[in-house]
């Protein structure tokens, strides 16, 4: 991974699954303290829904529909591992056009299905392409990387026959005789960008912000124009760093209000977010958004809840 996508991710999720200076990637964990001006017990990954966990995720169920988003779902794992096994290859094309079964069955199973600005724009693509780009296995005869059902089993604990899959938790490993990405070809932000990008270009509903309204199939939309003041459009937001622009303005202009639930003095959590969002967004050149209609969101249970 990148250095400059490590440290935004590290960033984002010591904000808001954390204490500003660590945080853990399951629940809460003692060993992340809680400093005088956080309301609570920080919630790590797990309890970060539509902040950094989303929906529609590639094996974990949707959180108001299985109870948890932590836990593997094995009919999921066996979807994923049946979509690739005919050619034991599973490719960034074979994982964009199962993202988009899975996001149809999260708009027809989940009344609170939310596509959240950060959760689902930019952190539900990269828990896609995460799979091909960092698990598969490198070599001379596959540089970009070839990935295989015995490898994807290594890395999420599953192990028995095709079938008759068991789930074993917290024994999720890098396989033997498997090799990393070539350190000249870490993958960065603008390597995520393009990426999510081309997903969005075969499958638009991916870039559009807005959820289910209480009952299943129920997907509004927002408009990015009305949302944004006619800074974004629909028309454009796949062209150029838009997307990416759009989807991390959004989140810094909802950050206030998202973390006036979590801190008793928002200052410090919004500086540093703040610091590496504009950092990125200055790189990319994107347009400055000064403020966004947030009465909008209101109509979605799925980001009230949150």
């Amino acid at each position: 991974m990148g250095a400059d996508l490590a440290a935004f991710l590290a960033v984002y999720g010591s904000v808001f699954d954390g204490n500003l200076y660590s945080w853990s990637i399951g629940g809460p964990d003692d060993r992340v303290s809680i400093p005088l001006n956080l309301l609570g017990q920080p919630q790590g990954i797990s309890g970060s829904h539509n902040k950094y966990e989303g929906d529609a995720s590639p094996t974990r169920g949707d959180l108001y529909v299985y109870g948890n988003d932590y836990d593997l779902v094995l009919s999921r794992f066996q979807r994923l591992y049946d979509a690739g096994k005919a050619k034991d290859d599973y490719t960034l094309q074979m994982l964009t056009d199962l993202r988009h079964v899975s996001f149809q069955e999260s708009l027809n199973t989940n009344p609170y299905f939310f596509n959240a600005p950060f959760a689902g724009v930019i952190a539900q693509p990269a828990a896609w392409s995460f799979i091909y780009r960092f698990m598969a296995n490198k070599s001379e005869e596959y540089p970009t990387g070839k990935l295989d059902g015995e490898v994807l089993k290594s890395f999420f604990a599953i192990t028995g026959d095709d079938g008759k899959f068991v789930y074993n938790r917290g024994h999720e490993r890098i396989p033997d005789n498997w090799y990393t990405r070539n350190v000249i070809d870490d993958y960065t932000i603008p390597y995520l960008e393009l990426d999510t990008i081309k997903m969005a270009n075969q499958y638009p509903e991916f870039a559009s912000i807005g959820g289910n309204t209480g009952t299943v199939n129920s997907f509004v939309g927002l408009d990015p124009a009305n949302l944004t003041g006619g800074l974004y459009n629909a028309g454009t937001l796949t062209k150029g760093n838009n997307l990416f622009c759009y989807a991390m303005q959004l989140t810094i202009q909802e950050t206030p209000d998202i973390l006036s639930g979590l801190f008793t003095d928002t200052d410090a959590a919004e500086d540093k977010l703040g610091s590496v969002i504009n950092a990125e967004s200055d790189s990319l050149g994107c347009p400055k958004l000064n403020n966004i209609d947030k009465d909008q969101f209101k109509k979605y249970p799925g980001y009230t809840q949150s």
